[in-house]
């Protein structure tokens, strides 16, 4: 039975429920291999063309991708599309974006640009846009961001009014930081029409009174384009509204939720490409006649990096396998809407773990290279540069953190999750915390099974306790909702872990040791986190005895007995050293 968005924090999931990497299908891994292929091939031989912004170099090897087929996954067959599903665009998204930039200028082609049409165009829309841009003869780019209007988005400024003949809107107002714009022919943007009602439009290059900035002057991602849209008097035919007058909020959030899906599977394949060049540089470079990857401090960086990515992975596949399953058989732009926008709190979760993971990963790979992580010429300091901006991209990291626990409150008021009730019925049982755990079945990963359940209880009871205190100013907390942000991130995480081994283990026990293994070293490195954020949170919400009581709780709830950290690392970091890559 397939979960419901959010779920996941009041209830425990089916390891055979949730996809993953080893349940790709042959066609998934062709995929894998035809955008490896041409990212090595194509991509990376041209890499300082890109850089530079050689004149039509970025057009010239997207519409090589067309021809291959890797622009076109999410478009409908009767369009010209391969309509291969969201699975397969997410393959798609990890294996091309150790391109660097040219990474960015796909997905925002693919992903952010031609989706709105996809999802919410009409059906001329469709049959004019989309054909062309599955081949790549034209190129997408969105538009949504403005000086004053960042995570803000609703608080647009850009206007549009029906012209007298009412052939017309007449759009007045700028767009910034507009990935692809130098050379984009169809833009999807967004305007108040008379001031007021926030609605989609598509704007064709060659508008009259349509223009563009310079180009932006950027620390990383150097190759992509990036200018400001300005419009004067610009004036886009009616039948470019897309979607309805007013609903253009429906199509801008719809879109953002699959940007940061998308964006969670791209960083975690800069992560794995990271991993790669780290255990060959190491393998490679020496100190005192050794190889640096037989140093203690040099395997425990590459064993923790390569956990922390096999939880990304687990975490974006998990997500992935949710909304293949939730978009079966929808068709219609509110459907599809509707059935992405469950998953919200899991948008949110991939986007910011995700994206944290690969700052975390290309830090460590620049330590790793030591001074020459520093210089341009090795692939260290272009992928730490690059990868800053996906903290921002998408709604910045704090604007999602926000978003998970204000989506669990609102779906909980509808009554589409039972939120309060569990939050109630914890007060009954939460001094007998044995009553929280599952039984012992046999299975292997049963102790950090027992701490996950507990994490959760822990969960809903700092949440429970805010919601009912603060109420309709819960929102003003911000302190409070990062930290049950971030124990909803950290749960939904090591779940994704422990039911991809288990799912493993039952499949092949012997096959599912190496995933065990990651997920063990995952959950005892960030244990000790969640008794801190317990604490910190019981300190604001209560006082006096009602304090100590609630220390007390959380003691309780996050004690552990500690294993053999440095033994499983070493462990982890062979096979890392064996294969020179990433592994799971």
């Amino acid at each position: 039975m397939l979960q419901k968005g959010g779920a996941f924090l009041l209830e425990s999931v089916n390891p055979a429920d949730v996809f993953t990497p080893e349940d790709f299908t042959d066609e998934h891994r062709m995929i894998a291999d035809t955008c490896k292929d041409f990212i090595e091939k194509d991509v990376i031989p041209r890499m300082d063309e890109i850089e530079s912004q050689k004149e039509g170099v970025m057009r010239e090897l997207l519409a090589k991708a067309g021809e291959l087929g890797i622009l076109s996954a999410d478009i409908e067959e009767e369009y010209g599309g391969a309509e291969l599903g969201k699975l397969a665009s997410i393959i798609i998204t990890e294996n091309i974006s150790y391109g660097g930039s040219f990474s960015l200028g796909h997905g925002a082609h693919t992903g952010i640009g031609s989706l709105p049409i996809v999802l919410f165009g009409n059906e001329e829309q469709k049959k004019k846009y989309l054909p062309k841009l599955a081949t790549g003869e034209w190129i997408a780019a969105y538009a949504l961001t403005e000086p004053g209007a960042g995570s803000d988005a609703l608080n647009a400024k850009t206007r549009a009014v029906l012209s007298e003949d009412g052939k017309y809107y007449i759009l007045n107002g700028e767009k910034m930081f507009i990935t692809n714009a130098g050379f984009a022919d169809v833009f999807v943007t967004y305007a108040k029409v008379d001031g007021e009602k926030f609605t989609a439009f598509i704007v064709e290059k060659g508008t009259p009174g349509f223009s563009l900035g310079a180009e932006e002057k950027k620390m990383g991602i150097k190759g992509s384009s990036t200018r400001s849209l300005i419009f004067e008097d610009a004036r886009v035919p009616v039948e470019n509204v897309l979607g309805e007058i007013g609903k253009g909020h429906v199509i801008a959030f719809n879109i953002l939720n699959i940007g940061r899906f998308k964006l969670g599977a791209g960083v975690t394949g800069s992560a794995k490409k990271a991993i790669e060049l780290a255990v060959k540089y190491a393998l490679q470079r020496q100190q005192f006649k050794t190889p640096i990857a037989k140093f203690g401090m040099i395997q425990t960086k590459l064993a923790q990096m390569n956990t922390r990515v096999y939880a990304s992975e687990s975490v974006q596949y998990r997500l992935g396998g949710l909304i293949e399953d939730a978009l079966q058989d929808k068709k219609s732009g509110p459907e599809i809407g509707k059935a992405i926008e469950e998953y919200a709190i899991e948008c949110s979760i991939s986007k910011v773990f995700g994206s944290e993971v690969l700052d975390y990963v290309v830090d460590e790979m620049v330590q790793i290279y030591g001074g020459y992580g520093f210089i341009q010429e090795y692939p260290a300091e272009r992928f730490y540069r690059d990868s800053r901006i996906n903290r921002i991209f998408e709604g910045t990291n704090e604007i999602n953190r926000l978003i998970i626990p204000a989506t669990l409150m609102r779906k909980a008021m509808k009554g589409e999750l039972p939120f309060m009730a569990a939050a109630q019925a914890l007060q009954k049982e939460i001094m007998d915390l044995k009553a929280t755990v599952p039984e012992d079945d046999g299975k292997p990963l049963y102790t950090e099974r027992a701490m996950l359940a507990l994490a959760k209880k822990l969960f809903l009871m700092i949440a429970g306790q805010a919601a009912m205190k603060y109420m309709q100013k819960l929102a003003e907390e911000q302190e409070l909702i990062q930290i049950m942000a971030d124990l909803a991130i950290e749960i939904y995480a090591m779940e994704s872990c422990v039911a991809r081994a288990l799912k493993a283990w039952e499949k092949d026990p012997a096959s599912a040791e190496l995933k065990i293994d990651l997920t063990k070293a995952y959950i005892y490195d960030k244990w000790p986190l969640f008794e801190k954020w317990g604490r910190e949170a019981m300190c604001y919400l209560a006082t006096g005895d009602m304090l100590a009581t609630q220390l007390a709780i959380v003691k309780r709830m996050t004690r552990y007995v500690p294993i053999d950290m440095i033994s499983l690392r070493r462990k982890i970091c062979a096979q890392v050293i064996d294969k020179e890559s990433y592994v799971c």
